[in-house]
């Protein structure tokens, strides 16, 4: 599977997450992937990105134009079925992130995505775990592609496109297709006790090296308990780590770091 360069200016890439997440994915030392039609956006990766009702009369010789639509959107929805996603971000200091994934009392955790690239190219068997890199764009439902003209790599749209409300993100996804069940993984507590799960349940959960965790940054209202055994877990990963408190700052809506360790 092709790797896709990023324009990113900086190879540490940064993921939000609440106390126990953060220490949980320090511990493990593993990046999790979920299924693209269970995050928090309706819109993500959905076929509606795109426009199937320009169909050219050519193509309702034989079928009619709704059988088309459907046939041809349906390859859509099985992709993103079958697609995985990491959801990563540009930004450590954003509020509204700090704010609506952990309340500030969890964790960003800096991932440095060129030294993790070799864990996640790797060999598991006689099964590669390729991935892909996409940096999202944000843009206007109404700026829709038109699927019949192919102006450009619909899949690729499909995957990486979000309405501009989520900006502030400054998201970057790593993309899995197809992941076999020979990759790390786990199925949610909820879902344990139960004879049948949807396959789509299942978080994937490749692990990584303890020096692709460049930094971690604490938020501003995290209890002291798991501030210590995050600080502690993050040091026996990797002893260069870099450690910051979150701080409000007095003089202007925004955040501040202190290097703690």
């Amino acid at each position: 599977m092709d790797r896709i360069p990023l324009d990113m200016g900086t190879n540490t890439l940064y993921k939000y997450l609440d106390a126990q997440g953060g220490l949980a994915m320090l511990h493990n030392c593993n990046i999790q992937f979920t299924n693209a039609t269970k995050l928090n956006d309706p819109f993500d990766c959905h076929p509606s990105l795109i426009d199937f009702s320009q169909v050219p009369a050519e193509r309702t010789r034989v079928w009619s134009k709704e059988d088309i639509i459907n046939l041809e959107s349906n390859r859509f929805e099985r992709h993103r079925d079958k697609t995985w996603l990491c959801s990563l971000s540009k930004n450590y200091d954003s509020l509204l992130m700090w704010s609506y994934y952990n309340c500030h009392k969890g964790v960003c955790v800096g991932i440095d995505l060129e030294k993790a690239d070799k864990y996640l190219s790797r060999i598991w068997g006689s099964i590669i775990l390729g991935y892909l890199k996409f940096e999202v764009r944000y843009r206007d439902i109404i700026e829709k592609p038109d699927f019949f003209k192919r102006e450009e790599d619909l899949w690729t749209y499909q995957l990486s496109t979000k309405g501009k409300v989520w900006k502030h993100e400054q998201e970057v996804r790593l993309v899995i297709v197809n992941p076999s069940m020979i990759t790390p993984y786990y199925v949610p507590k909820e879902f344990e006790n139960k004879e049948s799960i949807d396959y789509k349940e299942i978080r994937f959960v490749p692990k990584i090296g303890g020096e692709c965790f460049d930094s971690v940054y604490l938020g501003v209202n995290i209890d002291d308990d798991i501030k210590t055994q995050i600080i502690n877990t993050a040091k026996g990963l990797n002893p260069e780590i870099k450690i910051y408190q979150m701080k409000v700052d007095a003089n202007a809506f925004k955040l501040q770091t202190e290097s703690i360790i």
